[in-house]
């Protein structure tokens, strides 16, 4: 199979989608692999590591595209990007289609097959390609609160720490997933106060059992969240619905009760946002300000961390393409159910059920719709 890898142009997205090692692997197993001539810069890879790992370096993105029969990336295709998608091609990406429907119809419209990283599950349910990212992220999102909490950064002057005799910054994190627990884990090594809540009481147990210091777990509701963010200097929202739009679970009307030049760190932004109030920004402009509460709602968080960040996906989703590009599509797919689970739009059809509801479009299942293709053949 011919692999594709462009240069991501999303704003300050400095990630690329596969490693020199990643390469290697794919030309080792016989396929042939074609990069944009400076992909790998950003991340800290030159053209000559992805030469010397038997790649073939093209000048443009256009020429990568088009000789492709599988393009694989970091981010979704960007709207220059949709005159790229054709019918005979397979796009592995994040596309995090239940927040975007103009990128939704691009799919539809041009009968790419889109396989989404964040909806392919393992044999225990987990997200295994949405993991390495969400960790990246939980991790920098306490970092970013203990920066934006500065006074000189629009926050209220609050150390994360505290120091002896004065109160640490309590960080309320809405969600125990893996944004969560590693948000959790920062903040908490950094000293301060953690309030993690969520619907999963298993889960809230098994993090009562792990985690030592400032912290507490309280089960997720309305009236809990409320009462939480208060007292709240800082929100991590971490809140995941397998390829659905995340649930607003802070209102613009909560905003007022919370402390002025407290800040909101909302990770689920890439599916629309846990806060009402949120919209994606960029690493370039970063946060904007509603009620005196700063938000920070950057989309492509792990891209200001590109080497880690491309190392630790290239880590989860190589085998995943290795076994597409190996067996081919259909096998990989039926050999696979959670793989055929990252299948997001084929041959014209929506088949992910969340990202249909999210727009009121037909959905049709993933092993019916790869049968009316077959049979259209």
């Amino acid at each position: 199979m011919i692999i594709g890898i462009p240069a991501e142009i999303k704003t300050d997205e400095n990630r690329v989608s596969l490693p020199p090692g990643g390469v290697r692997e794919l030309v080792r197993h016989g396929h042939q692999v074609y990069v944009q001539s400076g992909a790998g810069n950003g991340s800290g890879f030159a053209d000559m590591e992805y030469v010397a790992a038997g790649a073939t370096m093209l000048a443009t993105a256009a020429e990568v595209w088009q000789k492709a029969n599988m393009v694989v990336k970091v981010k979704e295709p960007q709207s220059s990007e949709y005159g790229y998608l054709r019918e005979d091609l397979i796009l592995f990406t994040y596309l995090h289609l239940a927040a975007d429907e103009p990128q939704t119809h691009a799919l539809l419209d041009s009968r790419v097959t889109g396989l989404a990283y964040e909806t392919v599950e393992d044999a225990n349910g987990r997200l295994p390609l949405l993991e390495p990212m969400s960790e990246v992220a939980g991790r920098m999102a306490s970092q970013i609160v203990a920066v934006y909490l500065e006074k000189h950064m629009g926050g209220r002057g609050v150390l994360m720490g505290g120091v002896p005799g004065v109160q640490p910054a309590h960080v309320i994190i809405l969600g125990g997933g893996t944004v969560g627990t590693n948000a959790a884990k920062i903040a908490v090594g950094m000293g301060a106060r953690v309030t993690l809540l969520d619907i999963n009481l298993e889960r809230l147990r098994y993090l009562d059992d792990v985690m030592h210091g400032n912290f507490t777990t309280l089960y997720s509701n309305a009236g809990n969240i409320a009462s939480s963010i208060i007292t709240a200097d800082a929100v991590i929202g971490g809140v995941l619905i397998t390829g659905a739009r995340a649930p607003k679970l802070i209102t613009r009307d909560m905003l007022s009760t919370m402390p002025q030049g407290s800040v909101i760190v909302d990770v689920a932004v890439d599916q629309g946002g846990c806060v009402e109030t949120t919209h994606a920004t960029t690493h370039r402009d970063p946060t904007y300000v509603v009620d005196g509460v700063l938000h920070y709602g950057v989309a492509n968080m792990p891209g200001a961390v590109p080497r880690t960040s491309s190392l630790a996906l290239s880590n989860a989703t190589l085998r995943y393409i290795l076994r597409v590009a190996d067996k081919g599509l259909q096998t990989a797919l039926h050999s696979d159910p959670g793989l055929m689970k990252g299948l997001n739009s084929y041959a014209g059809h929506l088949t992910h059920p969340a990202v249909a509801e999210a727009f009121s479009l037909k959905y049709t299942a993933p092993e019916e719709a790869l049968k009316l293709a077959h049979m259209v053949m």
